[in-house]
């Protein structure tokens, strides 16, 4: 075989056309660029003839590389924008070939070292990501590009200006895979975890690289920064705040673990200004029923550092805030109760570890700086875990605040009864006095805002039973602790900021106080529970340790009552309440400090004259404003304005009767008004509750001590305990009935018929020794007649001696 001159030149015209036509677009002189013309040609070409597609896409792969590696960039720019046009001309079925060498060619301009082609690459991605493709792609991953993108994020290039360039450009790329693949049902695999460990992270190293100059708001941000270039933080949060808003349910755990991963690797969370933006974004982003995934995440996160630095666990608390303030506004779910109990126990872990640290610092010989932050530290948690349940419950909704409320007063430790989930043997009387305190301050928080229509509602047993039980121990902090929630419960008209302070008020209706008529419901709930409410008043007034705040919540604690829940049966109570804590003062019995019982006249003065203003009875009111004014001239310590201020008397004169508020008086003005003036002369006397010794049980011991009289036996304390222990006494007795039972079902009859008749024999013994007893004449002094040897003989009885029935001697 030969060859013939002049055929090779002839070779040219037997090119493929699509070669020719590729050829063509490529000017001699790069700088000339793409040529229109010849591009509208191969264009019209490729729409033509669809079925070529895929060897043009992999003819121009084929000069792109030569260029690449040659370092001719002007025809590899030529190349892409080639490649861009065809991409948006054709949307034919046999684009697929054409898209894997057009691909490949990005790939390629993603690998190179220079930043000029890797931004041309990625801006020709992200075209391609814009295009709405007719039929999914069964086989194409985007696997290298996710990695290749995170990477460019991550650019460390010398110069300021190129490394944002390809920072930029890496964001656009991830955010262009996101778009392509997040609404492709066969691309779910973006969502894997070895996908979002890269993603994730790349946008939030770009998203901090401001953080410590300007936060991130929870508006949309401009991408462009102050000098007209793209901005890699606002690129990065829009790009966050996209894939956020695509996760469906099943993708929110694989979207947050990598937020959390993030924040720890790079010790984000102390301080934690990062971290709260971030989650900010990612509660904003997501949809609302997804809300409760994102709180079990920093749930578990919280769990998984249960023993970190103080700082660090304080941090997520404070993230885990800012969540569920926002997650209360919308629907959380079954996550309410996780949320608390959780922390819950983080509190009691916290001060452990305090008390832990207060003992091991207390044994040595010095108290080391170290300690005292260690300390402090610890505390920061505890604050952090009681705003978020404190805030948590405030915002939710009414019904689910009542459970909320309900759930934490069963966590409080109280002293005589059961706390299952506090374990309270091994922190101590400190660490349980800790742990009530914080609990109730969570409580307050909790009831802040809290309407109830009725207080039966609002107050139910289980909650006001152990709440009281608090009221009585002694501890001042946490009496104020208990009346700060009940005014936060009762009081539903907001009068309680009109009523601040203990005073003597000179106008009562300048304060526009807001009250309805007293509903059939709380006037049942006062019938109820009205005796408990003035018992724990009354015993919480005597207290030694009373001071200034707690007599002012004292106050307005019995003036709220008034307002709210005050019938004419109930001032009656509230008066003779008054009156009782007027005559302990006076009496003094239990030798209280002089000051608390200044206190007492202060509170039952300014008290009274507030209610005597309410119920507009002017005999009332002239009664008590003469005591006051009284008090004015020859006693002001007695009296709210001065009770702190004032020296204080040595004793209070008792028979200096003007200064004091009398029963009689106050019983002569109620007459009129239809009140029933004849129970104030009943002196008050706080009732036990069936709270603090059950009927059941009392009727117990009753019974029980009356057997043990009856028998004559030793009263112990073990035979106590057997009687009042009520352990297993239903199961007994449905045994003792289950087996009587099956005895007469089962049993002959012969054994049924002498069971019987033994259980009359006994009954016949039995009434004919009650018998012989009630009908037997008694003795008598002449003596009884006896008959021994067959004569009658005559003994007589001395009346000491004689032995009566039982049933006759009273």
């Amino acid at each position: 075989m030969f060859c013939v001159p002049g055929v090779c030149g002839c070779c040219g015209p037997l090119r493929p056309r699509y070669k020719r036509l590729v050829d063509n677009i490529f000017p001699e002189d790069p700088k000339d660029g793409l040529s229109k013309s010849d591009m509208e040609k191969l264009t019209f070409y490729a729409v033509s003839a669809p079925e070529k597609l895929d060897r043009i896409g992999a003819y121009l792969a084929e000069r792109l590389s030569r260029d690449v590696v040659r370092h001719r960039y002007g025809y590899v720019v030529i190349a892409m924008e080639a490649l861009d046009q065809l991409l948006m001309a054709c949307h034919s079925q046999s684009i697929k070939p054409f898209v894997e060498s057009f691909l490949h060619m990005v790939a390629k301009l993603l690998e190179s070292r220079e930043p000029d082609l890797q931004v041309l690459g990625t801006n020709s991605f992200v075209k391609f990501a814009n295009i709405e493709e007719d039929t999914p792609s069964y086989h194409r991953r985007y696997d290298f590009f996710v990695s290749q993108f995170s990477a460019m994020c991550h650019s460390t290039h010398e110069d300021p200006e190129t490394r944002t360039r390809i920072r930029v450009a890496g964001i656009k790329g991830l955010q262009g895979v996101v778009r392509k693949t997040v609404n492709d049902e066969l691309q779910a695999i973006i969502w894997e975890p070895q996908h979002m460990d890269k993603l994730i992270p790349s946008m939030l190293f770009n998203m901090q690289d401001t953080s410590l100059s300007c936060s991130l708001s929870l508006s949309p941000l401009s991408l462009t920064g102050q000098d007209g270039e793209e901005n890699p933080a606002s690129l990065a949060e829009s790009c966050f705040r996209e894939l956020l808003g695509r996760a469906a349910y099943g993708n929110m755990n694989n979207a947050v673990r990598p937020v959390l991963v993030h924040l720890d690797n790079h010790r984000l969370w102390e301080p934690n200004e990062f971290a709260v933006s971030c989650f900010r974004i990612i509660m904003y982003s997501i949809q609302a029923q997804h809300s409760h995934h994102v709180i079990q995440q920093v749930l578990g996160h919280l769990d998984t550092h249960n023993k970190n630095t103080p700082r660090m666990r304080a941090g997520i608390v404070q993230v885990l805030l800012e969540t569920v303030a926002i997650a209360a506004k919308g629907s959380v779910g079954p996550t309410v109760l996780e949320v608390f109990n959780t922390l819950l126990k983080h509190l009691r872990m916290s001060v452990d570890f305090e008390l832990g640290e207060n003992s091991r610092r207390n044994s040595g010989a010095s108290v080391s700086s170290s300690g005292r932050v260690k300390e402090s530290e610890e505390r920061i948690v505890q604050n952090a875990i009681i705003q978020t349940i404190g805030f948590f419950g405030g915002n939710l909704p009414d019904y689910q605040r009542a459970e909320v409320m309900m759930f934490i007063m069963g966590k409080v430790p109280v002293y005589g009864t059961p706390c299952h989930t506090l374990d309270t043997v091994k922190i101590g009387h400190q660490g349980t006095k800790r742990i009530q305190a914080m609990l109730l301050s969570s409580l307050i928080m909790v009831t802040s805002g809290f309407k109830s229509k009725t207080m039966v509602a609002a107050l139910p047993a289980p909650f006001l039973d152990p709440l009281f039980s608090i009221s009585l121990m002694e501890d001042c902090e946490l009496r104020q602790l208990v009346l700060e929630i009940l005014l936060n419960i009762i009081d539903r008209h907001d009068n309680r900021a009109k009523l601040r302070g203990i005073r003597i008020i000179p106008n009562v209706a300048a304060l526009k106080i807001k009250r309805e008529k007293i509903s059939k419901q709380d006037v049942g709930f006062m019938k109820k529970h009205g005796q408990q409410l003035y018992r724990h008043i009354y015993l919480g007034c005597k207290e030694e340790d009373n001071g200034h705040k707690n007599f002012e919540l004292l106050f307005t604690t019995l003036a709220v009552l008034t307002i709210e829940l005050a019938n004419e049966e109930v001032v009656v109570d509230l008066i003779r309440l008054a009156l009782a804590l007027q005559d302990m003062s006076l009496a003094n019995e239990e030798n209280m400090p002089m000051v608390i019982r200044c206190g007492i006249m202060a509170l039952v003065a300014a008290y009274l004259n507030f209610l005597s203003q309410m119920i507009a009875n002017p005999a009332f009111c002239q009664h008590v404003s003469k005591v006051i004014e009284m008090r004015n001239l020859e006693a002001p310590y007695l009296l709210p304005e001065h009770i702190f201020r004032e020296k204080l008397p040595n004793c209070l004169e008792k028979e200096d009767r003007s200064l004091y508020f009398q029963t009689v008086d106050l019983a002569e003005c109620l007459v009129a008004p239809g009140y029933n003036a004849e129970r104030l002369s009943i002196p008050y006397v706080p009732q036990v509750t069936d709270f603090s010794m059950p009927r059941v049980l009392l009727s117990k011991v009753l019974h029980f001590l009356s057997l043990q009289s009856l028998l004559a036996e030793e009263i112990t304390f073990e035979t106590l305990k057997k009687a009042i222990d009520t352990t297993g006494l239903e199961e007994q007795e449905k045994e003792k009935r289950r087996q009587v039972m099956e005895k007469f079902q089962k049993a002959p009859f012969e054994e049924i018929a002498a069971h019987c008749e033994s259980k009359a024999n006994m009954l016949h013994d039995r009434l004919a020794q009650i018998f012989e007893l009630t009908i037997r004449p008694p003795p008598s002094p002449s003596g009884v007649v006896s008959i021994s040897a067959g004569h009658a003989q005559h003994q007589s009885v001395p009346v000491y001696e004689m032995k009566f029935p039982d049933l006759c001697v009273y």
